[in-house]
């Protein structure tokens, strides 16, 4: 996550907290698996007629799949058919996972709650589908299956995140390396964020060697409450961070790249350096997230994003680290790395900050010292780890032949030559 007051800062691995709730939600709702009776066959193929008619860019097959009592939620599915029209669809598909209880609809009919799971790929970007929950009301009149209406809330009351097209119109620019997706801002604004993104990939190859998808997908909300939308979370915790990186810890190399999602208003009041790094760093969790796991400690995720954002840029520590450098002047030079709460957001900013410049100067030190490399693997190592316990460790055993304690002395006198 970038923070804009600097920026320098970079994407935290609290960016995979959304595809995480989501895949709980998924995995924990309980129950058995969907009957195949008549009812749940008939509600399968008429959401299988509306994903067709959407990728067939049929409207009125599309809203023909509308309760047309349901004349709310029919103008909201009119709406949702429009800001879709740019965005690069290859696939869209709906599997139901569980109905509820039957209820007589209002008139005649039956109404039915139903989970099911949208999953979508776009065109040149997605290597498989992203997945997301919907939690939709179907009505039965006269033998035919309709949706009628969309839950505003998950099962446990909580404001599930949301979709771009769900927030309007979506503008699209295709970079070399990049997919812009954008509400309600300019055109020559994604253009830009197109150039930097594409930019930011092959400075992300020379740090980060291995496979990974070389590109990147970067959504643009209209607005900081917008960005909340996004992410399921309240939009103030978000104020004054350019950008933040969503997706699944420890997922596949083979997992569709991740969303970096942009703050137009923190992104907006940076210079042409700072939005360099931020979206360096950003799409460094992209490259990076299949090698991060619940064993990454957040110094070293964070750490590398900044490493890989301010390499080749010439930025000094001092330049890079001015809260480390003021506690180092004021005899409060840290005494050991910092932890992930360290890291938390909503808390003291200047130890937020202090934080991220730890983890970086940690990495910068290790690639100085040990070389690119093999920063790389001991990152590898990390994550590979079954846990978080002894995970570091044994990654600095392994790849650079020291301890915790032989480390972390290491990178103190580092800081205090730097910072002193």
């Amino acid at each position: 996550m970038a923070r804009a007051g600097t920026g320098t800062r970079g994407a935290t691995a609290l960016g995979t907290v959304l595809l995480l709730v989501l895949l709980a939600a998924l995995t924990g709702c309980g129950g058995p698996p969907v009957g195949r009776d008549g009812t749940e066959r008939a509600v399968q193929r008429m959401l299988d007629r509306r994903a067709a008619a959407l990728l067939d860019r049929d409207a009125g097959a599309f809203l023909s799949a509308a309760d047309p009592r349901a004349t709310g939620y029919r103008a909201g599915q009119r709406r949702l058919f429009r800001n879709l029209a740019e965005v690069p669809l290859r696939s869209w598909q709906y599997r139901l996972v569980r109905t509820g209880g039957f209820e007589p609809a209002r008139g005649d009919g039956r109404r039915v709650a139903a989970e099911v799971r949208l999953r979508y790929r776009l065109d040149g970007f997605d290597t498989a589908p992203v997945t997301t929950v919907q939690r939709l009301t179907v009505s039965e009149r006269d033998g035919r299956w309709y949706v009628a209406a969309e839950e505003s809330r998950t099962a446990d009351g909580r404001r599930p995140a949301r979709n771009l097209w769900d927030q309007g119109r979506v503008d699209a620019v295709r970079g070399r390396h990049s997919l812009v997706l954008g509400v309600g801002q300019a055109p020559d604004r994604l253009r830009e964020i197109a150039r930097t993104a594409d930019g930011a990939v092959p400075e992300v190859n020379g740090a980060w060697p291995g496979r990974w998808a070389r590109r990147v997908v970067l959504l643009v909300p209209g607005s900081l409450d917008g960005m909340g939308d996004l992410l399921g979370a309240p939009a103030a915790g978000y104020r004054g961070i350019a950008a933040v990186t969503t997706g699944e810890a420890g997922g596949s190399p083979h997992a569709p790249a991740d969303r970096v999602i942009v703050n137009p208003d923190a992104y907006g009041v940076l210079g042409a350096f700072g939005r360099r790094v931020v979206l360096t760093h950003e799409t460094t969790h992209v490259a990076t997230r299949a090698a991060t796991s619940s064993a990454t400690p957040l110094w070293l995720s964070e750490g590398f994003a900044d490493w890989a954002g301010y390499r080749g840029t010439g930025r000094t520590p001092k330049e890079g680290a001015p809260g480390l450098a003021r506690a180092v002047r004021a005899g409060q030079a840290p005494r050991g790395l910092p932890s992930d709460e360290d890291f938390r957001f909503g808390g003291d900013p200047d130890r937020l900050g202090r934080a991220y410049e730890s983890g970086w100067l940690a990495c910068r030190m290790i690639a100085e010292r040990w070389g690119t490399d093999r920063l790389a693997r001991f990152y590898r190592a990390v994550g590979a780890h079954e846990g978080r316990t002894g995970a570091v460790e044994a990654a600095l055993r392994g790849t650079l032949r020291t301890d915790p304690r032989e480390f972390t002395a290491l990178w103190r006198g580092y800081v205090r030559a730097w910072l002193g």
